[in-house]
């Protein structure tokens, strides 16, 4: 054997033994980053919180105001999402865009709102967007063309859309140009127990910036083929960024319980529009197609979430804040609770925590609503998350929700709170 022979064979040895000590020490590193993250990963609940009067008040004075005629005087399926330039855009679902008569009435008590041109009906369309400036003040509605004011994301054939969370992302990956990305919920009329409406699935609107301008909408997570609606998940309820993705929330809407499941999917961050981009946890991994996807929080006894719930970070901890469906009596429709989890798709702990947020002054608790959590981490400060919730009227038997509402404006209007998070148990 010559010596090169010789050195080299010494050669791929030590190479060789540097490449398993290598991957030894990337094996005990990674139990080692585990352990640091579960360190700074504590169980986090729903600890106090006071009514934010000034950020409810500001909904209610824009809503109030009678110039123009045909703008937002209440909503709900309240998300927000900050503008690069400082503004604010605020997007509902259902709306009604009418005026509301002087005098209005500070405190909730109630006080018509008519107009000549459609009788006295309040005027409903399935969604629209509100845009606040830069120091808080809401200044206009943004609705859809044609002869009176349509929805902003106009219906789909035999059906509407529901704006949820949104964001802003380059136009393309690596783009300097950026747009708005919205998601929407496609339902349609439904019969029996589908008060509000089948779920048909999961698109992508995308808006200009500064000008916002609606320049399309696309189908991301398409579920008309399942043939239970009750089956069929909306992913858009929560996004949250982290780590080059963007985490994507979403539900199963089964009519006949109180309690829905959560459902997660991922999308590289700025390719939510890119249908073949998403992906979807399946209990174990990150799969393709939709219909793989498992509950990460699945209904069920104590357990389980409102068809629309808010997820937020705090620190290495992930919050998530929903209707209290597993409680007792009505509390799916009074009370809100809370899970954690040390990653998205969990295992998640919980419910932790209650609050029962105040409804409008004068309002029955019998037949007010309170529905749709959601944060606003763009106006949290001093460890204090901005929270809303949305108001309805749903009694009693035999009386028409729009006659109520048409006499009080207040029971269809966001409302807010300030939470701070606290410890919660394992």
């Amino acid at each position: 054997m010559s010596r090169t022979t010789t050195v080299r064979r010494v050669t791929v040895a030590l190479l060789a033994l540097a490449l398993l000590a290598a991957v030894a020490a990337l094996a005990r590193a990674l139990p080692g980053a585990a352990r640091q993250r579960d360190a700074a990963c504590a169980g986090r609940s729903l600890a106090s919180w006071s009514a934010d009067a000034a950020r409810t008040g500001e909904f209610a004075r824009y809503g109030d105001h009678d110039t123009p005629a045909d703008d937002w005087t209440g909503g709900d399926g309240t998300h927000s999402l900050r503008l690069p330039d400082g503004r604010t855009l605020w997007f509902f679902s259902d709306t009604y865009l009418d005026r509301v008569h002087p005098p209005p009435n500070p405190r909730g008590e109630p006080y018509s709102w008519r107009t000549a041109d459609h009788g006295g009906t309040p005027f409903l369309r399935h969604n629209s967007v509100v845009v606040m400036d830069r120091s808080g003040h809401l200044e206009r509605t943004l609705t859809g063309g044609g002869a009176a004011p349509g929805p902003f994301f106009p219906d789909p054939r035999g059906g509407w859309r529901w704006p949820v969370h949104a964001s802003v992302e380059p136009r393309a990956p690596g783009s300097a140009d950026k747009v708005v990305r919205v998601l929407l919920w496609d339902r349609a009329p439904g019969t029996g127990p589908w008060v509000f409406g089948q779920p048909r699935g999961t698109e992508v609107a995308t808006l200009s910036l500064p000008g916002l301008r609606l320049e399309g909408i696309k189908e991301t997570v398409g579920q008309r083929a399942v043939a239970d609606p009750a089956e069929r998940v909306l992913y858009g309820t929560a996004a949250v960024r982290d780590g080059g993705w963007t985490y994507v929330f979403g539900g199963d809407d089964p009519p006949s319980v109180p309690g829905s499941s959560a459902y997660l999917a991922r999308v590289p961050d700025g390719r939510l529009a890119d249908r073949a981009a998403w992906r979807f946890w399946d209990g174990a991994h990150w799969a393709r197609g939709p219909g793989s996807a498992a509950p990460v929080l699945r209904d069920g006894g104590r357990r389980g979430v409102g068809s629309s719930f808010t997820v937020v970070r705090d620190g290495a901890t992930w919050v998530l804040v929903t209707m209290d469906t597993g409680g007792t009596g009505a509390a799916g429709l009074s009370d809100l609770t809370s899970y954690w989890a040390c990653s998205p798709h969990g295992p998640w702990h919980g419910p932790n925590g209650r609050i029962a947020p105040p409804r409008p002054p004068g309002a029955d608790p019998r037949y007010t609503a309170v529905y749709n959590p959601q944060a606003h981490p763009e106006f949290s400060a001093s460890g204090q998350l901005l929270l809303s919730y949305d108001i309805n009227w749903i009694g009693p038997p035999g009386e028409s929700p729009d006659s109520r509402l048409n006499d009080n404006v207040g029971l269809y209007r966001p409302r807010f709170l300030r939470v701070r998070l606290g410890p919660a148990g394992p």
